[in-house]
Formats: structure tokens, C-alpha cells, sequence
């Protein structure tokens, strides 16, 4: 039977490298060798704040098989960072950079040995002698922001490395027509991205004369643009080649080896690698950052809301990192997917001597929404209503102004996204219209656990934001001579983990209408491809599809003008965003979003605080699904990181330090935590710019879990949890002090 090729979209086609991992043939980046090659280790600082007064490194040059040891004055243009360059690559005298002889965290690295093997480097790490001179030190960001305090860069008064206003409407007037006024302060904690792929990365010269670094990473043109920058070399001289990627939820947006290791492939001439320990990997690389948000609520009797105040103060560490465009999203989050006309808002990035945070799937949304739906639970209890009610009686809909005082782009979701997921779990909808949760039976057995529901939405911006330059390149290339034989198609998004490797062949195969064995996909190569942008901001499929598309579109006109072979390159650009007004906080700051809500069920036991998930429905507008086992696959696994980050992860620091840097300590979910349901609801809700209709939606099971399951440790137990994660030792607190359980 001749096949369809337009039903390849929609299909679970299996993902192409999927039998690669499973049979343990797919290569990461620890497990590629060369012969000839030398190993690197780190020196890391071992103080808080301090100025590098001289780095000795005599008896480590001085051990037999150091081929070099390498400090800041090696490096040409000693800075990094992805939104400021504000981070020396190494630390200490001599530099090129202005204060790059600060350590201003324990992450900071000082000097890198490259040896025969890596038991020599480490060796010789440890011969290093490093002088400092202590500086004044602060881990705590609202005590960071106070006048007289340590500054950590020049031209950052207070600490203040970003703030956002809302501005929006009359204030006065809104607290004066609010019956109910609900109040939170809320607290979230770091989280660690705990992919299964530590750092690792090899660099060496290929035939072309050009410093190849082979890495995992999330954007390939960009780990390319800090690596010639920093060396001060042309980018046509740097490589960056991914291999197989094991994981990266947002931790691998910046550097960790790429530009060391170019550094010193550049110094020596040889193959250089270097592998990170668990350890390792928990001490330097990026969190998701704590966040406090204090807020104020108003609402009529009927519901509605007319009035938000927050004040969001996020922790971002020793150096910007994304903080500065997380924070933004936690400040458009703060509100939830809900239309309020009267705002005041102020959002707070800001640095301290902690480690640096950064990007983490869902990027400052997980915070912001943690805040925003406890304000709506709050709120329907003070009102006596659904949870579900008040939420559909606020959400926003197609032409609502968003508190940033512009309209909600176009595809608005929200409240089918909300109603599904009512009728999917634990709701009915009564005869007058309105819904009512179906209280869960408890178990009379077991008197000490405790039964409850809860209910959390959101959204979130597919695509970068804030008038940050948004494109995607593809170009495809069609072979053959009467008929299509092979498809080409160069497209340069990271497949970390999520499948969207496969998805893009998928897109290719129905653009082209050739069957799927027919398409190439080449990828992970600077060399080879043009920028993707970066695989995050649930961004991928949207912004790589709709450059295939294009691409693919082109090539086909090329063909049937008897070209041979057909190739067309084409750039996808969105349409544009906007930073917002420095006051009033007005803008448009994304062009389109993604809708979620999410249902749970759990047990409290309230002798030991224990909080037992046991079932989680989470309903999820993509779009189309371009592969909806891939999309089942991105639900399941979110909900369990987010299960995690609700109430089992809690990396704990003092001083700046990192008390728990194994996983056996820092704790995430096994498959014995994992819900015993976990049901995804899949809607295809087209999205009016999106490829085929797609949405993107990665991040989107990890928004509003914490929350939910917040809800629903109310309603088993009465008492409202506002800190993440929600630990045992918290819940027991927490129900003690209203009385509930043993004393």
C-alpha cells in the first residue's frame, strides 16, 4: 500500500536514536577519545570573596607528566556570560579584564592543568598555591540590596542586576472595590538540573586548521561565539560539535569546559579532554534560582479579581548568567494566566556570593506560578468557591489585556485547557454551570493519612523574549532525478533529550511528502548547519519547524523548476517582542505562549509529614502533536522533575558553600517516587503561527505542580505550605502548629 505521507505528523514515529542509548552505541562526550590526547583538571576557589593575590604554580608544572598549567593571564579576553559578559573565564593577576583577579564564589575557577592523565592533573591540582586577600562577603539577596553592603560589580548599585515594574491601572480604587483581600509570602529554593550526563568535553584541531570542541551543550553557535570571544580568535577558527547529549533541562545553556578546553587545545596543539565527577558537576554548574515573593490579592465577592501587589526578589548569584531574563518571566508569572486590571509589581534579580543561577526548565515560571496559584486557592477559600470556578471566571481569553497593558497574542487556551482538565480528574460541572471537586474517600484504615485535591494552571512564552532576537535557519536540500530519492536537511537544534530530532525529520517527510527513510538529518555542527537558536524556552519545535517548513516549501519550488539538486536555505524570524517600559512595566514581551493545567491527588501522613502523590492529571494545549509519544514521554517526565522540586529536592547551602553535593544526599525522585498515575491529556488547539499548528510545550509539565500539590495538602490537612520544597520536617511544622496530628 502506497503510503500517506501527510499522516507522518501526528504519528509516534520511534525516535531515531532511541535504540543508540538503549544499546549503550550512542557516544557522549565522556566517551569519546583520541589518541595522543592529554586530560585536564580544575583549580576551583576555595573562598567566598576574595581578591587572587598570587597563584604559585611552580610545584605543579614541576610534577612529572603536567605538560602545562594555565592561569588568567593565558587567557586573551578573560570574560564570559550569555546575557553579560561579566564572568572571568579564569580568575587571578595579570588579566586583560578589570577585576578579574575576584573570585566572587566557590564556582570561579583559577587556574587548569593539563597532564598525561587525569590522575596526574588531579594531582597537580592540588600542588597549586593560591593567595588571597578576604573581602566582605554576602549570601543573603534582600540583605545584598541594602545600602553598605559588598559590592560584587562595578556599576551594579545595591546588588541590582535587574528590575521590572508593572504598573497597570488605579491602585486606590481597585483595594477600595476589593470584599476579599488575600495575602502570601512564598519562598522557593534551588534546584539542582541533575541530568545524567556529567560536564565532559574533548578539543582538538580538525583538518582544517579549526579548534573543535566536542560538548554537550544547548546551542551549538553560541557555545562557538563565548569560545571565539574569549580567545580572541575568528569564529571561523572554532568548532563546536555535539555528540550525544545526556540531559540538560537549562543547565547547559552556559559554559562549563567549552572555553577551557579550547584554551588549552589552542596553547598546546593537541587533543585536551576533561570529565566531571557528580560532585563536580553539583558544585559548578548553575541552579534555578530562589525566589521570595510577598504578594497582595483583591477580589469582589462574585470572584473577580481587580487587584495584585507583589514585591519579587530573585537570589541570581555571583553573576548574571539568564538571571536577568528569568527574573522577567518570574515578574510576568507573579499574575498567573489570569486578566487583572489594576497591578503594581516589582521584580528584583540580584547578586550575591552564592553560586550562580540560571536557567532551568520552565525559566523563573515555576516560581512565579507557585506564587500566583497559592494566591487563587487562597482565594477561593476566602470566597467559599471552586477552585476551578474562580480560575475560569478570571483566565485570560482571546483580546484580554495582560498586565503588561497589551493584548494576549493570539491562540489564548486557557480556559479549555482548564475545563479538560476539571473533566479529566476530579471535577463535575453542576446544572447551574458551575463545577465542583469530588472530595477524595479517605482510607478509614489508615486514620494518620490524610486524603486531598488540588488544582494549579499557567502559561508560559514559547520563544525567547523581552526583544531578544529570535531566529531559526534550516536549509534542505532535495536529491534525485525524477522523483525525490534522498532529503538533506541542515538544521542546528540540540536534541537533548526530548526528541526533537526525530520531530524534525517527521516535519521534513510531510513538508516534502517523501517517506521518512528518505530524509537525513544533519545537526550539532557548526560547521555544518546555521544557528537554531538554543533547544530551551520550549522553543524547538515552533522555531525549528517553521524554518524547515520554509526551507522545505523553497527547495520543492526549486525542483519543480528543474533544478538539481534543489537547495534552499530559509530563517524563520517570529514576530518581534519588546523589552517593557522601565516604569510602567508596558510591552509586548512574547509572541506567543503555552497553556497548562494540572490535577492531583495525594496522602499526607500527619505523624512523619510525608507527602505521597498518587495521582497527577496534567493537561497540556500543544497544538498539534507532531508525535504524540514524544510528547506523552516530555509530560511523564516533567511531572516526576517536578515532583522532585515540590517536595524532595533541597540542596542546602551555607556561607555560599554546598552542603550536599551527591545524589545521595540530594535526593530526587527514583522510580519508587513516581506517581502511581500520571495521566496526560493531550489537546490540539491549533496555534496560529505555529508549524502544522504546533505549540511548544517542554516546559510545561513542570509549571504548576508544586502548587497543585500545595492545594491538595490543604485540602487534606487544612494548612496552607508557602516554602519548597515541602519536606517533611516542614509539614510537620507547619501541622503541629494548627494543632493537627501527634504533639
Amino acid at each position: 500500500m502506497a503510503e500517506n505521507h501527510n499522516v507522518v505528523i501526528g504519528q509516534s514515529i520511534r525516535r531515531i536514536d532511541g535504540l543508540g542509548k538503549v544499546t549503550g552505541e550512542a557516544a557522549y562526550p565522556g566517551d569519546i577519545d583520541l589518541d595522543g590526547q592529554l586530560w585536564m583538571k580544575i583549580r576551583f576557589s576555595d573562598r567566598l570573596h576574595a581578591r587572587v593575590l598570587a597563584v604559585d604554580t611552580t610545584a605543579a608544572e614541576a610534577l612529572p607528566g603536567v605538560q602545562a598549567v594555565f592561569t588568567a593571564k593565558d587567557v586573551p579576553v578573560n570574560e564570559y556570560g550569555l546575557m553579560t559578559k561579566d564572568q572571568p573565564v579564569l580568575c587571578g593577576p595579570g588579566s586583560s579584564k578589570a577585576d578579574a583577579d575576584i573570585v566572587r564564589c566557590y564556582m570561579d575557577m583559577i587556574a587548569l592543568v593539563v597532564a598525561d592523565t587525569e590522575a596526574i592533573a588531579a594531582e597537580a591540582v592540588r600542588l597549586i598555591d593560591v593567595r588571597y586577600e578576604d573581602l566582605p562577603a554576602v549570601t543573603d539577596p534582600e540583605l545584598a540590596m541594602a545600602d553598605g553592603q559588598p559590592q560584587l560589580h562595578a556599576n551594579t548599585p545595591n546588588n541590582i542586576l535587574s528590575h521590572y515594574r508593572i504598573r497597570t491601572g488605579d491602585m486606590d480604587a481597585a483595594w477600595a472595590q476589593a470584599d476579599v483581600v488575600v495575602e502570601g509570602e512564598y519562598h522557593t529554593g534551588w534546584q539542582e538540573h541533575a541530568y545524567l550526563q556529567p560536564e565532559a568535553g574533548l578539543s582538538y584541531i580538525d583538518d582544517q586548521g579549526r579548534i573543535t570542541v566536542v560538548v554537550a551543550g544547548q546551542w551549538t553557535h553560541e557555545d562557538q561565539e563565548q569560545i571565539y570571544h574569549a580567545l580572541d580568535l575568528p569564529p571561523e577558527k572554532v568548532r563546536v560539535i555535539y555528540p550525544a547529549i545526556g540531559g540538560a533541562f537549562g543547565g547547559r545553556e552556559d559554559m562549563s569546559v567549552q572555553i577551557i578546553l579550547a584554551l588549552a587545545t589552542l596553547r598546546l596543539q593537541r587533543p585536551v579532554k576533561s570529565q566531571w565527577s557528580r560532585e563536580e558537576s553539583i558544585l559548578y554548574h548553575h541552579k534555578r534560582h530562589p525566589i521570595t515573593v510577598r504578594t497582595r490579592w483583591g477580589a469582589t465577592r462574585d470572584g473577580k479579581i481587580v487587584a495584585a501587589e507583589a514585591t519579587v526578589i530573585g537570589d541570581a548569584g555571583a553573576y548574571n548568567y539568564t538571571s536577568s531574563k528569568v527574573m522577567g518571566n518570574a515578574h510576568l508569572m507573579v499574575t498567573g494566566p489570569y486578566e487583572i486590571p489594576n497591578c503594581k509589581i516589582d521584580t528584583y534579580g540580584v547578586y550575591t556570593n552564592n553560586i550562580p543561577c540560571g536557567a532551568f526548565r520552565g525559566f523563573g515560571a515555576p516560581q512565579g506560578l507557585f506564587a500566583s496559584e497559592g494566591q487563587m486557592n487562597k482565594l477561593a477559600d476566602a470566597l467559599g468557591m471552586d477552585v476551578l470556578d474562580v480560575r475560569l471566571a478570571n483566565c485570560l481569553r482571546e483580546g484580554s489585556i495582560m498586565t503588561v497593558g497589551t493584548p494576549v497574542p493570539q491562540g489564548v487556551t486557557i480556559a479549555k485547557v482548564l475545563e479538560s482538565c476539571g473533566q479529566e480528574s476530579f471535577w463535575e460541572s453542576a446544572a447551574n454551570g458551575h463545577w465542583q471537586m469530588v472530595p477524595p474517600q479517605q482510607d478509614a484504615t489508615r486514620p494518620w493519612v490524610k486524603r486531598g485535591r488540588g488544582l494549579a494552571a499557567g502559561l508560559k512564552n514559547i520563544g525567547f523574549s523581552f526583544g531578544y532576537a529570535e531566529q531559526s535557519w534550516a536549509t534542505v536540500e532535495l536529491r534525485g532525478a525524477a522523483r525525490i530519492e534522498e532529503v538533506i536537511v541542515r538544521q542546528g537544534g540540540a536534541e537533548v533529550g526530548q526528541g526533537a530530532h526525530t520531530a524534525f525529520l517527521q516535519m521534513v517527510a510531510a513538508a516534502v511528502k517523501v517517506p521518512l527513510d528518505k530524509v537525513r538529518l544533519i545537526s550539532h555542527d557548526t560547521a555544518e548547519t546555521d544557528t537554531s537558536g538554543s533547544a530551551s524556552a520550549s522553543r524547538m519545535t515552533f522555531m525549528a519547524g517553521n524554518a524547515i517548513r520554509g526551507a522545505a516549501e523553497q527547495a520543492l519550488k526549486k525542483w519543480q523548476d528543474e533544478e538539481r539538486p534543489a537547495i534552499a536555505t530559509y530563517q524563520y524570524r517570529p514576530p518581534l517582542t519588546t523589552t517593557l517600559d522601565p516604569q510602567t512595566g508596558h510591552g509586548e514581551p512574547n509572541f506567543t505562549y503555552g497553556y497548562v493545567a494540572q490535577a492531583v491527588e495525594v496522602e499526607v501522613d500527619i505523624e512523619t509529614g510525608h507527602i505521597h502523590l498518587t495521582k497527577v492529571v496534567s493537561t497540556h494545549d500543544v497544538g498539534k502533536a507532531i508525535n504524540p509519544d514524544l510528547i506523552v514521554g516530555q509530560v511523564e517526565g516533567g511531572v516526576v522533575q517536578a515532583h522532585g522540586y515540590a517536595i524532595m529536592e533541597n540542596l542546602q547551602s551555607a556561607n555560599g558553600r554546598i552542603l550536599n553535593p551527591y545524589l545521595s544526599t540530594y535526593l530526587i525522585p527514583t522510580v519508587l517516587d513516581v506517581p502511581a498515575e500520571v495521566k496526560s491529556v493531550i489537546l490540539e488547539l491549533a496555534d496560529p503561527l505555529g508549524p502544522w499548528g504546533a505549540r511548544g510545550m517542554g516546559e510545561m509539565p513542570m509549571l504548576t505542580l508544586a502548587p497543585a500539590i500545595a492545594a491538595a495538602v490543604h485540602d487534606a490537612t487544612g494548612v496552607w505550605l508557602d516554602s519548597l520544597p515541602m519536606t517533611p520536617d516542614k509539614v510537620v511544622a507547619a501541622l503541629r502548629e494548627q494543632g493537627v496530628g501527634v504533639v
